[in-house]
């Protein structure tokens, strides 16, 4: 080894350390997903305790006992979570008829135009007739597990709203219970980057909500105009659908620009379309470079590597999680930039922000010890 020249001892060091550093990442994430009944709602509740806080504390301060304030915002998020789900739900299948004719309408004209290579409806609904019956059983057997998946699903939200109780009447004891946990000399290393972390995580939260209810309304504006059904539970989807940047912007625009062509046809979907568009426009460039840039500074590139490596990871749940996680990791080093990089480097700048140290800001991820 003493005999190689030095660049390449350095760039050997540096690839033992890369190996490590993803082999431990890899068995964290089988872990995680070999426990994701228990590991899924510790993270769910950690976002929602992070978006919740400061409703909370304010309870606090006006003298509410701790274990009533967070009983109460739990209700609260219940109550305005189960009215969400209701309106889209509602809105959703009252012009599922509407977007399902338009579709039927659709697969007419195709089947017309090309009536003489052989297709037709009547072809098609006999095809699909003998699939159905041959592999009627594959299909009984998906339903069942889909039961499970939505009954594994309740069990997991039912356990995160109630770990989000916990977690906020229980945060003031946080930092003392990650101190006391924390190995010798390790502590306030360990509590400046737990602080930097649900900083990173409440900041994403925070914008997050805000952009989405400012494109939800603006959508929903826009949708009343031009006397679209539904147009209240599309604009709780397009709130929805924020949480998980670009994807969930383009799937709930695709969806009222679907429900508009199937109910006031194609010039009002136009300009349905043209109002999605405009509301995207002006998030991408006016609300998420003021908004975003406060809270939390990634760039979009990231973002969307993060959102592809949670799908393939875990799904739909994947991409909520993926970008407040790589948040939390972007603030842990940061902090361990700022903490142990050279003086003078870019990571001891002045200007840089510093972990928060007031009573009102968060603290660390909330505790359940006591």
């Amino acid at each position: 080894m003493s005999s190689l020249p030095d660049p390449v001892r350095r760039l050997a060091a540096w690839c033992v350390v890369i190996l490590l550093v993803s082999g431990v990442v890899y068995v964290g994430i089988r872990l995680c997903a070999e426990f994701r009944t228990a590991v899924v709602p510790v993270l769910l509740a950690l976002l929602g305790t992070a978006l919740l806080g400061p409703f909370h504390r304010r309870l606090v301060r006006a003298g509410v006992n701790r274990s009533v304030a967070a009983g109460v915002t739990c209700l609260a998020v219940l109550a305005v979570v189960g009215g969400a789900v209701y309106i889209v739900v509602a809105a959703l299948v009252d012009s599922g008829d509407q977007i399902v004719a338009s579709l039927k309408d659709a697969a007419q004209g195709v089947a017309e135009h090309f009536g003489a290579a052989g297709t037709s409806l009547d072809d098609m609904a006999s095809n699909a007739r003998e699939l159905a019956t041959k592999f009627g059983g594959t299909a009984a057997s998906g339903v069942i597990s889909g039961v499970s998946v939505v009954g594994e699903s309740l069990a997991m939200a039912v356990l995160a709203l109630l770990l989000v109780f916990f977690f906020l009447r229980d945060s003031d004891r946080a930092v003392s219970t990650l101190r006391t946990a924390a190995p010798e000399g390790t502590a306030d290393g360990l509590e400046a980057m737990a602080r930097r972390a649900f900083q990173a995580v409440e900041g994403f939260m925070r914008g997050t909500s805000l952009i989405a209810f400012i494109d939800a309304v603006c959508i929903t504006v826009g949708l009343l105009v031009l006397d679209v059904p539904g147009a209240v539970g599309l604009g709780a989807l397009v709130f929805v659908g924020a949480y998980v940047p670009y994807l969930g912007a383009f799937v709930s625009g695709t969806v009222a620009v679907l429900v508009a062509l199937a109910d006031r046809g194609f010039v009002i979907a136009l300009w349905a379309l043209g109002v999605v568009l405009a509301v995207q426009v002006l998030e991408g460039h006016v609300l998420q470079p003021v908004i975003q840039s406060r809270t939390v500074q990634m760039h979009p590139a990231v973002v969307m590597l993060a959102i592809t490596a949670g799908a393939s990871v875990a799904g739909i749940l994947g991409m909520l999680l993926a970008v407040p996680l790589t948040a939390a990791a972007f603030g842990v080093l940061y902090e361990l930039r700022r903490r142990y990089a050279a003086p003078g480097s870019p990571g001891t700048s002045p200007g840089g922000p510093a972990a928060p140290s007031s009573p009102d800001s968060p603290s660390a991820p909330p505790a359940t010890g006591s």
